[in-house]
């Protein structure tokens, strides 16, 4: 400590004492990670007093050149990691390094269970990279200063990383900040100077400031009496980055390993990106991106209210973290950097939402960002399928978002269909459309709570008769996707749960002429079921899209759909009261029995007992379970009695 320091201890939250716990008591196969995330938090420091500084230079306070330096003390076994960014305040320092995972602390500790590699993805996907210097020192120091304020300002922290930590004020003469790790007495390899630069080398060479290294070498004495000389210690600082932005360089320069690794230290991410994508455009718009798609969603994947965006930089000056303006919110999964020449650099939040070039901007890196999917689809099945699975329902809220990009994202999209025998959903609508046969003029689906109530709905009985696939929903989303997917590749898409049915072309004439034929035969038994449900359905009618079932409830065509009214009642949402239309199998036996029921009272409770059961295997609670019971019971008790 330079100054004399009162502190007062305080005590982290219940969550940050059970990761500190995990991270001193556990083994990391991958203990070097704790620098990589030291250093990048460093080079943030660095951007943000860039970006402030546009606006008052003073804050450089004579100190432009922007540098992170490290220092082994190998006497006092001690790592120094120091920066002269934009520093913190006290309480920024409570903030910080006080608290974890502000918007999920509950969900990262739910997640962490003691497997070396989970548990390491985990601590970059829930941005607690600080903490993983415990995973090396027993006791660390962080001595730090707000740029722009006076050196009595500084602020110290420091803990052992048992449940406490020490806080307070101190003399600083720098701005910036400066972490000192007391290494445990197994980790003090990292106190050699190559050990240090190799791993710069290896995890920070992108970083677009210098990181500085300290290196003390043995010099021999020289001269006649040199073997009566003591050898000297020569100090240098090393400069063991390239310190040049990434997305600057040429293409064919850049090793997929500095790719990894530069997505690494913008993402916070441990886990690799699944594909990436760098562009140089120059034109209308002149700007440079390199964006990635992670392989893994973060635990606040659906929180449409936790902050998500790109980098921006203006002639590689850094702006902003998280620009949500440069990518719709269906992609803000894709991590990355922008860095345009055609954007004002005192440039603030309100104008990036207003400026024409920032919506340009916005249109051609969705574009992009759907290119690169699309590439990915085709080149790598599996890594997409992988996509999918993690970010499928986010890339589901595109078609409402951003109908413009709609017929791109369609092609991305990925189904269950009653041609699988589990629930993946991994048939594109180019695969479906392939399948069609030549008679069918129109993309068929079904929407359910669930994939397995999809799969049993009895709207499926004629397709699976015929053998026409059928897509099954059973996302909460899918309902909104379909509402707003309406064609693919000039087929139309159809929910077979709604509006009459026709099969077109996949009918012959003989079977129409039937359909007319048992209409007129069960009329009156339509009109009879009509009346006794008309406070239930809006109409009645024959059906010939049932082979197996009584019946069915079907919604009609200006409704909304089935799935979409039961989330939304859920949520306590006010809608307006609509019927949907009972068709019934007159091939049934039961419909037949009922057609021919010359009993009243019988008759009616088999209306009832029908029309219940198609709300069941549609997916509906019933209204009078009890009730139902009782009608099922009495119908049992009558048939037996008959059968004697």
């Amino acid at each position: 400590m330079s100054a004399t320091v009162q502190t007062e201890k305080r005590e982290f939250q219940t969550e940050v004492k059970q990761l500190l716990h995990l991270m001193v008591h556990s083994l990391y196969s991958n203990k070097e990670i704790f620098l990589r995330e030291l250093i990048s938090n460093a080079s943030d420091a660095a951007d943000k007093l860039k970006y402030t500084a546009l606006q008052d230079d003073n804050l450089y306070q004579g100190d432009s050149n922007l540098a992170i330096h490290i220092e082994a003390d190998k006497e006092a076994g001690t790592l120094t990691i120091r920066d002269n960014g934009i520093g913190m305040n006290q309480e920024e320092v409570i903030a910080n390094l006080g608290t974890i995972a502000r918007s999920g602390t509950a969900e990262f500790l739910k997640n962490l269970s003691g497997d070396d590699k989970k548990d390491s993805s985990l601590i970059g996907q829930f941005g607690v990279g600080f903490y993983s210097a415990f995973i090396v020192a027993d006791r660390v120091e962080v001595f730090t200063r707000k740029a722009g304020t006076d050196a009595s300002a500084g602020v110290y922290w420091a803990s052992t990383g048992d449940g406490e930590f020490d806080l307070g004020e101190t003399e600083l003469e720098q701005r910036g900040t400066r972490i000192v790790l007391h290494l445990r007495d197994d980790e003090k390899e990292f106190l050699d100077a190559w050990k240090v630069k190799g791993l710069v080398r290896k995890y920070s060479d992108h970083i677009a400031v210098p990181v500085l290294v300290k290196d003390e070498k043995t010099v021999p004495a020289e001269g006649d009496d040199a073997e009566n000389k003591e050898p000297t210690t020569e100090i240098t600082w090393d400069q063991a980055n390239t310190a040049t932005a990434i997305w600057t360089r040429s293409k064919g320069d850049i090793s997929d390993e500095e790719y990894q690794e530069f997505y690494r230290h913008i993402s916070h991410d441990f886990g690799p990106a699944s594909t990436w994508s760098h562009n140089r455009v120059e034109g209308s718009l002149d700007y440079t991106s390199l964006l990635f798609v992670p392989e893994k969603a973060p635990f606040d994947m659906f929180n449409r209210e936790q902050s998500h965006g790109l980098k921006l930089y203006v002639q590689r000056v850094f702006i902003m973290d998280e620009a949500e303006q440069f990518m719709p919110m269906y992609l803000r999964f894709i991590k990355g950097v922008i860095d345009s020449n055609d954007l004002s650099l005192n440039i603030s939040r309100e104008i990036l939402q207003q400026d024409k070039t920032v919506s340009a901007l916005k249109a051609a890196l969705s574009k992009r960002a759907l290119s690169m999917l699309d590439k990915l689809a085709k080149s790598d099945a599996e890594k997409y399928q992988s996509f999918w699975d993690n970010f499928g329902n986010v890339l589901k809220e595109g078609p409402a978002e951003d109908a413009k990009s709609s017929d791109a994202i369609a092609k991305l999209l990925r189904f269950a269909t009653t041609h699988n025998d589990n629930a993946v959903q991994n048939v594109s609508l180019s695969d479906y459309v392939e399948r069609m046969s030549a008679e069918q003029n129109e993309i068929y689906y079904i929407a359910a709570d669930s994939h397995q109530n999809a799969l049993g709905s009895p709207h499926l009985e004629i397709f699976r008769k015929k053998g026409i696939e059928v897509l099954l929903l059973s996302d909460r989303i899918d309902d909104w996707l379909m509402s707003h997917l309406n064609e693919f590749d000039g087929k139309p898409l159809r929910d077979i749960a709604k509006g009459e049915l026709d099969l077109g072309k996949l009918e012959d004439e003989t079977e129409k002429l039937q359909q007319k034929e048992t209409d007129k035969a069960f009329e009156a038994l339509t009109l009879k079921i009509a009346e006794v449900l008309k406070d239930d359905v809006e109409s009645v009618r024959t059906t010939h899209r049932l082979t197996d079932s009584p019946a069915c409830l079907v919604v009609q065509n200006h409704d909304m759909g089935a799935q979409m009214r039961r989330i939304l009642e859920a949520a306590g949402q006010s809608l307006p009261d609509t019927k949907p239309v009972l068709e019934i199998n007159p091939e049934h036996p039961l419909v037949q029995r009922l057609n021919s029921e010359s009993n009243e009272s019988r008759s009616a409770d088999l209306i009832s007992v029908i029309h219940e059961q198609a709300r069941l295997a549609g997916g509906d609670a019933l209204k009078d379970a009890a009730g139902y019971v009782r009608k099922i019971n009495k119908l049992l008790l009558e048939l037996s009695s008959t059968e004697k």
